[in-house]
């Protein structure tokens, strides 16, 4: 009897032991806060974008009977500045949406024509003035992913662009039969025409802080005719109804633009834990 009231004593005593020892050990600390998962964004934002045009036409066109004699020869454009601004919503993180209104800067327009289709004659003509357009596009891009900070994207959009032709002159020269001919010069009244407009874009986006992201674009436009008015060459025998047409007026931009979001996805702080 005695042996058993020794063992239940020992047990006693090793239990109490052993909830001493654990009552010294430390408490182990709460588990690191960790925010929850990011929703994806949607909100307003803002836009703005500059660049350089190069821009190139089909074809230069007069509705002159003999105008499908001459063959053209340099017809293009110098490169110009382009500016425009926007309002756009970004959906979730891969798709937005925007309206831009674009300015598109005077670009240098030079060529020739020439044509020795008429017995003994030799004729060119060396054209010049300038273009400019106003552009008004609804536009959608696909953001495909982001690595380190770098989102790669495409879009689409279409519109309407207002086309201007400025100081269009037509500089006459020839000869028959080897006799030189007098220069002749025809200038073409300021016009400008509405047509529909569409454009494709690409580019990379990199976020600098949760509401600035910069941009480096390229769009592919499309941006309709252009038509001069009246001719006149202050002489009275320039004929008024054979305006020249800029047939399908097309442009490879290159852009630097900043969007700022109007409604930044909230940053989570890191939580202090503090011991005491």
């Amino acid at each position: 009897m005695r042996s058993v009231k020794s063992l239940i004593a020992a047990g006693a005593v090793s239990l109490l032991s052993s909830g001493a020892f654990a009552a010294d050990l430390a408490i182990a600390p709460p588990p690191m806060y960790a925010p929850p998962p990011p929703a994806d964004f949607g909100g307003w934002y803002l836009r703005g974008d500059i660049g350089m045009t190069n821009q190139s036409i089909k074809s230069l066109n007069n509705p002159d009977p003999n105008a499908v004699l001459f063959s053209s020869v340099g017809v293009g454009f110098d490169s110009s500045m382009l500016f425009d601004v926007g309002v756009g919503y970004q959906f979730n993180n891969w798709f937005r949406a925007d309206v831009t209104g674009q300015w598109r800067g005077r670009a240098n327009f030079h060529g020739s024509q020439f044509t020795d289709a008429f017995a003994g004659s030799a004729l060119v003509d060396n054209y010049s003035g300038s273009k400019s357009e106003a552009v008004f596009l609804a536009n959608g891009y696909v953001d495909l992913g982001t690595w380190w900070y770098v989102t790669p994207f495409i879009g689409a959009g279409i519109g309407t662009s207002y086309n201007r032709i400025s100081g269009f002159r037509d500089d006459g020269f020839g000869s028959t039969l080897g006799v030189a001919r007098p220069p002749s010069v025809v200038y073409a009244a300021d016009n400008g025409k509405w047509n529909f407009a569409w454009a494709l874009h690409t580019g990379l986006a990199y976020r600098v802080t949760p509401g600035v992201t910069v941009e480096l674009g390229y769009s592919y436009m499309n941006l309709g005719d252009a038509t001069t008015g009246v001719n006149s060459n202050f002489a009275g025998t320039a004929t008024a109804q054979f305006p020249w047409t800029m047939k399908d007026i097309t442009s490879h931009d290159l852009t630097l633009g900043v969007r700022w979001d109007l409604e930044s996805p909230q940053v989570y702080a890191p939580q202090v834990v503090r011991k005491g």
